[in-house]
């Protein structure tokens, strides 16, 4: 589902990942963290897509929301065990949105 995100400018979180093929226990953390995500102040929409490349893109008000967000104790652990368990490799993106449009929504 296509995020409803408000009038720009807003920020946007793009996190792109591999995943090792041993991944027991991912899809439970990123269920967990998605409705985490959610629950965070200045949070505004998620969208995820997966196959052999993953893209996660979150949206947010602001920077200082995202900066909070990666600090989260949670958020945390679950970045350590990225890296320990889940990810071949993965880059993180973060930019401010100007100007967006869609169609059909």
């Amino acid at each position: 589902m296509i995020a409803q995100t408000p009038t720009p400018p807003y920020y946007v979180v793009i996190f792109t990942s591999v995943k090792n093929e041993d991944d027991k226990g991912y899809s439970e953390m990123a269920d967990f963290m998605d409705k985490l995500a959610s629950q965070q102040d200045g949070f505004l929409g998620i969208e995820t897509a997966r196959n052999d490349l993953g893209i996660t893109v979150s949206y947010w008000r602001d920077a200082d929301a995202i900066k909070k967000w990666k600090a989260h104790t949670d958020h945390q652990m679950a970045q350590k065990k990225g890296k320990t368990d889940w990810y071949k490799q993965y880059k993180v993106r973060i930019a401010k949105v100007e100007r967006d449009y869609d169609f059909g929504l």
